[in-house]
């Protein structure tokens, strides 16, 4: 409980500074000092979930659950936006003239994301969607000067609101199948009997869920607002959101409905195979490095719905990893982009020989996104695959489909590494690589080379 109080006191905090902050960077100085105490916070719940034996802790009439699992995802979630700051606090700067309020929406993500790994009500399960949503339809529109983040901002908020809407429907049905909105009491009887009510709900929250991680048939928000956003705030909807919903999508399935999974597991591969298939086919046909990544967040996210349809513990400890691996390489990646004059391939053109760290760290991030092994990337698709595997059954040939799909990855990734170490031009930079970025980037990528040799730095606390 003590992060989720901390991380919206910090967010108000930000919001109050801004009357007091004339200077952007003592606003990111502010912001980076919060985090900090953030991170701390957690470390702390953590340590203290765990002398306790692990116990979960619920709270408010068991609306929320506290397990060591919620509050190491959190420490998790703090260290990644810490992170992003970091990276990017110079990017934030340049946006506009409200950056103690672009922080303040960060705050308030993480208050999201806390819940979303906490909720035990689907009450709370539809505040933190809200949360962690709202905030980033001001991000999205945030650069005034540029008419396409005003229409990606428009575009995000209307999808999202009708994608809501699903979700309370689905949530509304669940209530009337189940008498209640706290997920441990739902009963679907000792034979996991058909309920008609209680799967239509269950698909209509497949669908809401589905459009907030990106997911086929329900992306197709995702290029345009990706690409029409700010980069530095792109960033934040391709990582820390995504990892904090996919998680509540996650733990509701595993919790709630995997006594009834032959019911929806099935809709749940069919939409995982599209998600592979869309985001990989398309992504080969991109021109902008910014938009391929874009896609690419969508083949990810093909990714990490195994988790969904594993329901069981090496599913959980799969998307952890992913969840570092992937956010970690894709912060790394998206800021590079952000330093960039042109975002299309041919920018990246000689990037190698201009700035060569630079350039070698972004190798690094391509190649865990596409899963090669000594990186993170590799061991986190591992696990997503081995938790649909160790299941057996029917789902082997999507387990076959999502290495296909991994193969043509390659190409758009690899694609980047060879514009910039084997094409000729000069790669032209808006923000100049300083020597703290330099160490920054050389901490990212040793974080998924030391995941990519020993997964056990992350999976050994759960």
């Amino acid at each position: 409980m003590k992060p989720l109080i901390a991380a919206a006191v910090f967010g108000i905090i930000m919001m109050l500074s801004a009357v007091f902050l004339k200077e952007k960077k003592q606003a990111s100085g502010l912001a980076i000092l919060l985090l900090f105490l953030l991170l701390g916070v957690n470390i702390w719940a953590l340590t203290e979930s765990l002398q306790s034996g692990g116990v979960a802790t619920f709270l408010f009439n068991d609306m929320l659950r506290f397990d060591p699992f919620s509050v190491w995802f959190n420490v998790i979630l703090s260290g990644l936006a810490l992170l992003y700051v970091l990276l990017n606090a110079k990017h934030i700067e340049v946006v506009g003239n409200h950056v103690a309020e672009y922080y303040a929406l960060l705050f308030f993500i993480l208050v999201g994301g806390n819940l979303l790994n906490a909720y035990n009500n689907l009450l709370i399960l539809f505040l933190g969607i809200e949360i962690i949503s709202i905030p980033q339809y001001i991000l999205a529109g945030s650069d005034k000067r540029n008419l396409k983040s005003s229409e990606a901002s428009l575009k995000y908020l209307l999808t999202g609101s009708f994608s809501t809407g699903i979700m309370l429907m689905g949530m509304a049905l669940l209530f009337g199948a189940m008498g209640s909105f706290d997920i441990s009491q739902f009963d679907f009887g000792a034979d996991g009997g058909f309920n008609l009510m209680a799967i239509v709900g269950i698909l209509f929250l497949v669908v809401s869920l589905s459009f907030k991680v990106s997911a086929a048939p329900m992306h197709f928000w995702t290029p345009d607002v990706y690409d029409g956003a700010p980069t530095t705030f792109t960033t934040i909807m391709a990582t820390i959101v995504k990892s904090a919903v996919f998680v509540g999508f996650m733990r509701l399935f595993k919790d709630s409905f995997s006594s009834i999974s032959p019911n929806w597991e099935l809709v749940v591969a069919i939409i995982t195979a599209l998600t592979l298939l869309i985001g990989n086919i398309t992504a080969v046909f991109q021109q902008s490095v910014k938009r391929m990544l874009a896609y690419s967040s969508i083949a990810q996210a093909g990714f990490m719905l195994f988790a969904i349809l594993a329901v069981n513990a090496r599913g959980m400890q799969g998307m952890v990893l992913y969840a570092v691996a992937y956010s970690v390489a894709t912060i790394g990646m998206f800021t590079i982009v952000a330093k960039l004059r042109d975002y299309t391939y041919d920018g990246f053109n000689g990037l190698a020989r201009r700035e060569p760290f630079l350039a070698f760290t972004a190798a690094i991030f391509l190649l865990s996104l596409a899963g090669i092994p000594l990186t993170g990337g590799f061991f986190a698709k591992y696990y997503m695959l081995m938790s649909v595997m160790s299941q057996g059954g029917y789902l082997t040939w999507l387990v076959v489909f999502a290495l296909l799909m991994a193969v043509v990855s390659v190409y758009y990734y690899f694609r980047v590494i060879w514009a910039m170490y084997f094409k000729a031009g000069e790669a032209e930079l808006t923000v100049p690589v300083s020597n703290a970025d330099r160490l920054l980037f050389g901490i990212s990528a040793m974080i998924i080379i030391a995941i990519g040799v020993y997964p056990g730095l992350v999976m050994g606390w759960l």
